[in-house]
């Protein structure tokens, strides 16, 4: 049927659409005061941008990616996350030759070819916000701090801080050491996924839901056992300033996300069903892996604005409705319908919300339409009114009327009456 939407796909309109706008601004607002600068990249890349960024052996590249040959045979992909497109801008755009660190945040579409499920769809939009160039543990604590602070602004208070710290290249070798060990003792009880990354990265077999895989890996080394002394230092770091700072967390050595990029410390914040709000953590070696050349620290996170408006709805929070219309302006007559509508302008130019009549209704057709979309107020203007200057000002919840000069209505609704 051709008139329906493909499946994992969401039309906005309505409440729904006013409740994501509003979240986007507050969004903004809170980036601006963190003085984080917005950038939008394009909503389909080259393929190898993900797979070098995102990894090869992640669930995203093998299984969830919209890819496609375009018409001049090149190899495209509509982005499943936003961090990839970031790095190959700050990259392509020269961004490491500024002051660093550089701060930038994206509100996007993404694409994930997945089960759909509540709070998860095939098209959804992502808030991410990514720091470059910072090494230090405080990077983690800003990003944090955003997303605590929108957490604050919006509403949402079940949401709670877990970290984990994965190390870096070089601990992770004595890590997969032992987590190998460890599986080829239990290799049969693996799924068939987790038996193929075993060869590529054992790492992710901790991130599986597989309930057989799940019961072998609850006992299996912890990559928090395994960390050097730069990593060690790093995560003790974070953890003493979350404490100052009076930033409740638990360590959680299940996170490991889902991405190959991730160094060091990864997050995520988890509502009280358990269900992952938004992640995100360290990934120092990103952009040389994208560049090839250049060595660029960097922390960030994505958080899906389908899962915010969902966490929102678990705890009966709206953030915003549809402004009321504060005039009905009611036409009687196709004589003065010009006339009519350059006042409904004058009064729309000066920040009312006005509605009026388009389709030549009737008087008693038009006050029920005002009366249907909550109109507070309404006028009609006919030709007696534009000759006399007076129209009556009705009130739609008491009824009471008031007489007021037609070229005085704007200063009479802004409460300076002539």
């Amino acid at each position: 049927m051709i008139t329906q939407m493909p499946r994992g796909t969401k039309d906005w309109f309505g409440e729904e659409m006013v409740n994501r706008t509003r979240l986007e601004e507050i969004v903004r607002e809170i980036c601006v005061q963190f003085n984080i600068k917005e950038i939008s990249t394009p909503v389909f890349e080259h393929t190898d941008l993900f797979l070098r960024g995102v990894g090869e052996t992640t669930d995203v590249v093998q299984k969830e990616m919209y890819t496609f040959m375009d018409k001049g045979d090149r190899s495209i992909t509509l982005k499943p996350e936003g961090t990839a497109g970031v790095v190959r801008s700050f990259l392509e755009q020269k961004m490491f030759n500024e002051v660093q660190p550089t701060k930038l945040f994206y509100i996007t579409p993404a694409f994930r070819y997945e089960k759909p499920q509540a709070g998860r769809l095939r098209q959804h939009h992502q808030f991410g916000v990514e720091v470059f160039g910072a090494p230090g543990p405080l990077a983690e604590i800003e990003v944090i701090t955003v997303l605590r602070t929108l957490f604050d602004r919006i509403g949402i208070q079940k949401a709670k801080l877990h970290i984990n710290s994965i190390g870096c290249g070089t601990c992770r070798l004595d890590y997969n050491s032992a987590l190998m060990a460890y599986l080829n003792q239990h290799k049969e009880g693996l799924c068939g996924t987790c038996k193929e990354r075993m060869e590529k990265n054992p790492l992710r077999i901790i991130d599986c839901k597989v309930p057989g895989c799940k019961e072998i890996v609850k006992d299996a080394p912890r990559t928090i056992d395994y960390l050097d002394e730069d990593c060690q230092v790093h995560f003790n770091t974070l953890k003493k300033w979350l404490d100052a700072l009076q930033i409740p967390y638990e360590v959680d050595t299940d996170i490991v996300r889902g991405l190959d990029y991730y160094t060091k410390t990864v997050f995520e914040f988890i509502d009280q069903d358990g269900m992952t709000i938004c992640g995100g953590g360290r990934y120092d070696k990103l952009v040389q892996e994208i560049d090839g050349k250049i060595d660029m620290p960097a922390v960030g996170f994505g958080i899906g604005i389908e899962r915010l408006l969902l966490a929102l709805k678990k705890e009966d929070v709206i953030l915003a409705k549809a402004p009321d219309i504060d005039l009905y302006v009611g036409i009687l007559g196709e004589e003065v319908t010009a006339k009519a509508y350059e006042i409904v302008t004058h009064l729309r130019r000066s920040g009312l919300v006005i509605e009026t009549d388009y389709l030549g209704k009737s008087v008693k057709a038009q006050m029920k339409y005002a009366n249907k979309i909550g109109a507070l107020k309404t006028i009609i203007i006919g030709e007696n009114e534009l000759k006399t200057n007076l129209v009556q000002v009705k009130d739609m919840e008491t009824g009471e009327t008031t007489e007021v000069k037609l070229s005085d209505i704007l200063t009479w609704f802004t409460g300076e009456k002539a």
